[in-house]
C-alpha cells in the first residue's frame, strides 16, 4: 500500500463533514487547509477546531491531482545557528522551486512551557503532505510521536537513533570528526582541547565520539578537563574558549563541533592576545558562510547541509509519489577543507 493510501485511510471525515461541523462552505475549508490569507481569524480558528474533532486528514490524491503534486512540505527545526539553518534553507527551497512544491517553517522551540502540545495541534490541523526534520528534532521524541500521531509522511536528516523508523538522509559525523582530530594529530598537536554541543543531540555525541576515537587510536589520553561543553552558539563558544585557555596548560589546538563556537574560539584567541594559528589551531565543523567571513579563514569540516536538505526534499516526494524503488536512506559524506586557521604547534 503507498504512503498516499494510507494516508488517505485515517480519517472517515470528508471536507464537506468539516465544513457542515464549522458552518462554512467546502471552499473556506479548502481555503484555511493551504493557508490562505482571505480568512477570517474566527472563521479560520472555527474550521481548524471542526478538523482536529473530526481527525480530518486531506485526501492527497485529490489534492495533488487539483495542483499538479504541488506538494506543501514543512520543515521543523530547533537549531540556533543561524549559519546552518541558513544553508538548510537554500538546499531546500531551491528543491522546491525546482519541482514546484511549497516549503513551510516551523520553529519547534522546545523551550515553551507547553511547546509539545503546540506542535502536536499544529500538526493535527496542518496542510502537510509531508515533513522534513533537521537534528536535534529529527531525535526528539515528542516531535516524532505527535508526527507519527498526524500520520504525516517525513524524511529525517542525519538522525540519531531509530533510522528504520523512516526515511532519512545520513551524514558520517563521527568519521569526519574523527578524520579531522586525526588531521591535528598529524601536524603535531597532542593536547587538543574539543567543545561539544548538547549531550542530547545527536550529531554533537557523534561528533565528540569520532574525536575520541582518533584520540585513542594514536594513543593520546583524553583530558577530561580538554572536553568543555557548548551549546552550538557562538556565545557558548565564548565561554567554553575562555575556559580552555584560561588553563596553565593550554591546548595547543581547539577543535570546536560547529562553526558559530569556532568562531568565538579565534575572537577570545585574539582578546588573549594569541595568534591563530601560530599560538593556536582552531577547527570547526559544518562549513556554514561564517568558515570564509572571518580572519583567518577557518579550517573546518564541509558538512553539505543545502545538498543534505535538497536530498531530503527529493526523497520525500518520491516516497509521497509511491515509489516502491525509492531509497529509505542516502548518505552524504563530508570533508576537510584546509583554510588558514590551522597549523603546526609551536616549537
Amino acid at each position: 500500500m503507498s504512503v498516499k493510501t494510507r494516508a488517505n485511510k485515517q480519517s472517515g471525515a470528508t471536507i464537506k463533514d468539516v465544513a457542515s461541523a464549522a458552518g462554512v462552505s467546502a471552499m473556506t475549508v479548502s481555503r484555511v487547509l493551504n493557508a490562505e490569507p482571505n480568512v477570517r481569524p474566527a472563521t479560520r480558528e472555527r474550521v481548524q477546531l471542526a478538523i482536529r474533532d473530526l481527525n480530518y486528514r486531506p485526501n492527497l490524491s485529490a489534492r495533488n491531482l487539483a495542483r499538479a503534486n504541488a506538494y506543501f512540505i514543512g520543515l521543523l527545526y530547533d537549531n540556533p545557528s543561524a549559519g546552518y539553518i541558513s544553508e538548510l534553507l537554500i538546499g531546500a527551497l531551491n528543491r522546491c522551486r525546482a519541482s514546484g512544491y511549497h516549503l513551510v517553517l516551523e520553529n519547534c522551540d522546545a523551550s515553551g512551557a507547553d511547546w509539545a502540545s503546540q506542535i502536536s495541534s499544529m500538526l493535527r490541523t496542518s496542510s502537510f503532505d509531508g515533513i522534513i526534520m533537521p537534528p536535534p528534532v529529527c531525535d526528539n521524541a515528542d516531535v516524532l510521536a505527535a508526527v507519527a500521531e498526524a500520520g504525516i509522511p517525513c524524511v529525517r536528516i542525519a538522525p540519531d537513533t531509530d533510522l528504520d523508523r523512516s526515511p532519512c538522509i545520513l551524514t558520517d559525523d563521527r568519521a569526519a570528526a574523527r578524520r579531522m582530530t586525526e588531521y591535528l594529530i598529524d601536524l603535531g598537536h597532542s593536547r587538543i582541547g574539543f567543545v561539544r554541543g548538547p549531550k542530547e543531540h545527536g550529531a554533537s555525541r557523534e561528533r565528540c565520539a569520532g574525536h575520541l576515537e582518533a584520540l585513542a587510536a594514536h594513543g593520546l589520553e583524553s583530558d577530561p578537563e580538554l572536553l568543555v561543553a557548548g551549546e552550538v552558539t557562538y556565545k557558548s563558544g565564548l565561554e567554553a574558549a575562555e575556559t580552555l585557555l584560561s588553563r596553565d596548560d593550554r591546548p595547543s589546538a581547539i577543535f570546536a563541533s560547529n562553526d558559530d563556537m569556532a568562531v568565538a574560539v579565534i575572537a577570545l584567541a585574539h582578546r588573549h592576545g594569541l595568534d591563530v594559528p601560530r599560538d593556536l589551531t582552531v577547527v570547526g565543523f559544518d562549513d556554514t558562510p561564517m568558515a570564509t567571513a572571518i580572519w583567518p579563514q577557518l579550517t573546518t569540516v564541509r558538512q553539505p547541509i543545502s545538498d543534505m536538505s535538497s536530498n531530503a526534499i527529493e526523497l520525500l516526494a518520491s516516497h509521497l509519489d509511491g515509489d516502491a524503488d525509492a531509497a529509505a536512506q542516502r548518505e552524504i559524506r563530508s570533508e576537510i577543507v584546509v583554510r588558514d586557521s590551522s597549523g603546526a604547534p609551536a616549537g
